[in-house]
């Protein structure tokens, strides 16, 4: 009778003491390096009781090495420092838009100590943590009063909820967008328990449709500026403007969801037809919806700002605390609201601006030094400089490209695809784009102080192991 294989495996604490797994037990934890073995003598176990012919079992040293390097592939973070090089801007699989340094410098300041979230530091009372912002953000639209919630969906759904439950939203057909997540408008009314009354047709709504459709169970008019999509063509809708008076007409409030939160003119960038929140409060809207991590160039947030009456309506809705924001969004959106105050130093500081404002010339001349660099290292072949279009991204401004000059790179040893893994894989790590069977490193997204890391990422590339 041949002796039992399983007898043979090692236990646990042999594993432990083995010099692969004895330095992780120091470093990480102790009970997160035991449950990783436990479960790998568990598959083990398995494979030998369910292998069709016999198994040679792996030495101490060759398992307890296994083990190792599983728990550092594990012990890697998921959420870590990405170079964009792809060109869009606000890649939302990337975070959007990248902070400003004075509002990473606020956010540690509040992070690292206690904050007055919540209390008036002169009286010693309580206070509100919108106060934060608000003031900031009465001064730059123009509104009545302000308040912050998570992102933009919620700043919808917590609005229509405070201001239309239970009484019809009026809305063009045109206008019932989808955006990220399957987050439809006609399932976010009936989720807050507005009833949706869809007017015009999908290409054209005239004022007359919005005016037919008011009656007595009217709870707003709502605009939704379809932020990710064009229609073109044989169109028409209504402005903010002529929504306004005819709210006013009818004693009906106003909703303008203006999207990605543009506190300036970006025609100054090239960009056409996005409306500015200020413009949309001197229209008249009683109430401005937008996301604070955009155009605005802050971090994830909703804001929604108008008549202090309705604004205090949604503040004081009970869905408001489920959504609130914490004390460093707080902190990192009212540094980003305080370079607004001057718009050139906002230009200079706020990331996103100041890589829309970087010339295509000045793309050019950083791609044509970064290019022989790039050359140079064992996994590239060739590494060219070339011009090209890249978009705003973020569910903004689709269908208007941008000019940039991106470095193309070929792979000495490998796909394509294997190039783009590797660099991905890396520290740091670099995403680009594959186009035209080259990897395409887009210097529009990429912020100068990072050329350096962006070279010495490509020469680090191992030809063997990012190789067919």
């Amino acid at each position: 009778m041949s002796p039992n294989p399983l007898r043979n495996i090692p236990s646990v604490n042999e594993l432990l003491e083995s010099p692969p797994l004895r330095g992780l037990v120091e470093r990480i934890s102790h009970n997160a390096v035991v449950s990783t073995v436990r479960t790998a003598l568990d598959e083990l176990r398995n494979e030998m009781q369910t292998a069709a012919s016999e198994r040679t079992l792996p030495s101490v040293s060759d398992l307890a090495e296994r083990i190792a390097q599983r728990i550092v592939r594990h012990e890697v973070p998921s959420l870590r420092p990405v170079i964009n090089a792809t060109g869009i801007l606000l890649h939302t699989g990337l975070g959007r838009a990248p902070l400003a340094e004075e509002a990473i410098e606020d956010m540690a300041a509040v992070a690292r100590d206690y904050a007055s979230v919540e209390l008036d530091l002169t009286s010693g009372e309580r206070s509100q943590r919108k106060l934060a912002v608000e003031g900031l953000l009465k001064e730059l639209t123009g509104a009545e009063a302000a308040v912050v919630v998570n992102n933009n969906a919620g700043a919808t759904m917590l609005t229509l909820s405070a201001v239309a439950a239970g009484r019809e939203v009026i809305v063009s057909r045109g206008q019932l967008i989808e955006i990220g997540g399957s987050f439809r408008l006609p399932e976010v009314m009936a989720a807050c328990g507005a009833v949706l009354r869809e007017v015009g047709a999908t290409n054209k709504t005239w004022l007359k449709d919005y005016t037919h459709a008011i009656g007595e169970q009217t709870g707003a008019l709502l605009l939704v500026h379809p932020s990710n999509f064009v229609v073109v063509g044989f169109t028409a809708d209504v402005d903010i403007a002529e929504l306004v008076r005819l709210g006013r007409q009818h004693d009906v409030p106003v909703i303008h969801d203006v999207g990605s939160g543009a506190m300036l003119d970006f025609g100054q960038f090239g960009f056409s037809g996005e409306p500015v929140v200020k413009e949309s409060i001197e229209a008249g809207a009683d109430l401005v919806l937008f996301s604070g991590d955009k155009l605005l160039g802050g971090p994830q947030c909703g804001i929604v700002v108008g008549r202090k009456d309705l604004v205090q309506r949604v503040a004081r809705h009970p869905m408001a605390r489920a959504l609130r924001v914490g004390k460093l969004t707080l902190a990192a959106l009212a540094a980003t609201l305080r370079l607004h105050r001057d718009p050139e130093k906002a230009r200079r500081a706020i990331p996103l601006l100041h890589l829309l404002a970087t010339s295509a010339e000045n793309l050019k001349n950083r791609a044509e030094r970064l290019a022989p660099q790039m050359a140079a290292a064992k996994a590239v072949a060739e590494a060219e400089a070339v011009s090209g279009v890249t978009y705003l991204g973020g569910g903004s401004i689709p269908t208007q490209g941008l000019s940039t000059w991106c470095v193309a790179l070929k792979p000495s040893s490998s796909s394509v695809d294997r190039l783009a893994a590797a660099l991905r894989t890396g520290t740091p790590s670099v995403v680009g784009r594959v186009q035209q069977d080259r990897l395409w490193l887009d210097l529009r997204s990429v912020l100068p102080r990072q050329d350096a890391q962006l070279v010495a990422a490509v020469e680090a590339l191992d030809p063997a192991k990012s190789g067919p």
